[in-house]
């Protein structure tokens, strides 16, 4: 089997994801800023009998996102699953009209600049294999602007842009690129948005492979 790649795992969604995918048969390598956090991530993982392994990268640090991936690939095998979900800073949510042109440097380099050095390092190995899945989780501004919520609105739509060109132009590659918006937060006990949940939709996503954007639950008008 292949591995699935998790760019911002931790013990809510990336866990929960690392279980759905492990219980298929996947590899797991997930990827987070501190080396103790995955460790420990990876060791409750392979208690479960999920073979996961964690390699520290910061996403504002393209080089060293890259070489996590590559280490990731090199280790475990290519990587034919991967997931850009880490959680935005809070300071990347001032409200418009106190968001300046250099505060929107660090949610462009977040939600754009970091999903494009993850795709353009896994494109390869994907290809290689003929298959592949590109998840991008985003919040609800990714579609649905607000106000007070500058940086991350902008910088969410940038990655909902990208994310769906990847649909487009992939498709005949047998890779499928897919953005999963989750409104508010992610809910232990929530219907729809407990993490098993989520992680059981984008598994779902993973093998259906048509529609590009799916909603954990409607956005409020």
């Amino acid at each position: 089997m292949t591995t699935i790649a998790i760019v911002g795992a931790g013990a809510g969604l990336g866990g929960a994801v690392a279980r759905r995918f492990g219980r298929e048969g996947f590899d797991v390598a997930l990827l987070s800023r501190t080396q103790e956090h995955v460790d420990a991530l990876a060791a409750d993982l392979g208690r479960e009998g999920v073979n996961a392994r964690g390699f520290a990268a910061d996403v504002h640090d393209p080089a060293a996102l890259a070489a996590a991936l590559d280490a990731a690939a090199s280790d475990l095998g290519p990587v034919e699953v991967l997931q850009y979900s880490p959680i935005p800073r809070q300071d990347f949510m001032k409200p418009v009209l106190e968001t300046s042109p250099a505060d929107i440097e660090g949610p462009l380099a977040f939600s754009v600049v970091g999903p494009m050095t993850a795709v353009q390092r896994v494109l390869p190995g994907m290809r290689s294999l003929g298959r592949g899945t590109l998840l991008f989780i985003n919040g609800g501004s990714a579609v649905q602007p607000h106000p007070d919520r500058a940086g991350t609105s902008i910088a969410f739509a940038a990655e909902s842009a990208y994310a769906r060109m990847l649909h487009d132009v992939l498709a005949g590659d047998r890779i499928h690129a897919a953005q999963l918006i989750i409104p508010g937060a992610i809910t232990p006990g929530h219907p729809r948005k407990d993490p098993a949940v989520l992680a059981d939709t984008l598994w779902a996503m993973h093998r259906d492979r048509t529609e590009f954007r799916r909603y954990a639950e409607p956005l409020e008008s």
